[in-house]
């Protein structure tokens, strides 16, 4: 099934067939596609690059499909692998963070830092950033092998 080109977003780049490797949801999902293409918020003279995940219900292409901007794709892969990295050593506290410095780190980003922090404001914290590290283990081969191949592509591109 091929996503929908006539609507806002304008894909140019695509992959029709993700639903076949969404992760653990492989076969099982409605995200069907990906898309880079031109952004549904453009306004004229102004263009914008978006990411998007294309969701179909079984009957039609779902309003729950994302579009984010690259950097926020981008932002959001930084995201991920600060957090994997405090949880190669999360053991070592009894909550798997210092509820004293909540803050994992900051990434430069822009003249600014991007913080990165267990958020403390959730009240079920204790409990929830254990689901969070049980699920990230049980997917760390299905992460790993992304991960990996991210590093092959950056590498040949001389980053």
């Amino acid at each position: 099934m091929s996503i929908p080109t006539t609507l806002k977003h304008k894909p140019v780049i695509v992959s029709d067939n993700y639903e076949q490797v969404d992760g653990r949801y492989a076969g099982q999902t409605d995200a069907k596609g990906l898309s880079l293409g031109l952004a549904q918020w453009n306004d004229r003279g102004k263009l914008d690059i978006s990411a998007k995940v294309w969701r179909y219900t079984g009957e039609k292409w779902s309003r729950q499909s994302e579009e984010l901007p690259l950097h926020r794709v981008l932002d959001l892969a930084i995201l991920v692998a600060r957090s994997l990295e405090h949880f190669r050593e999360a053991y070592q506290y009894e909550q798997l963070y210092d509820p004293e410095q909540p803050v994992i780190d900051r990434v430069g980003l822009q003249g600014d830092a991007m913080t990165i922090a267990v958020c403390t404001d959730n009240e079920k914290i204790n409990e929830d950033i254990k689901l969070f590290k049980q699920a990230l283990s049980q997917d760390d081969e299905i992460i790993g092998e992304r991960l990996q191949t991210l590093s092959n592509i950056l590498k040949e591109m001389g980053y």
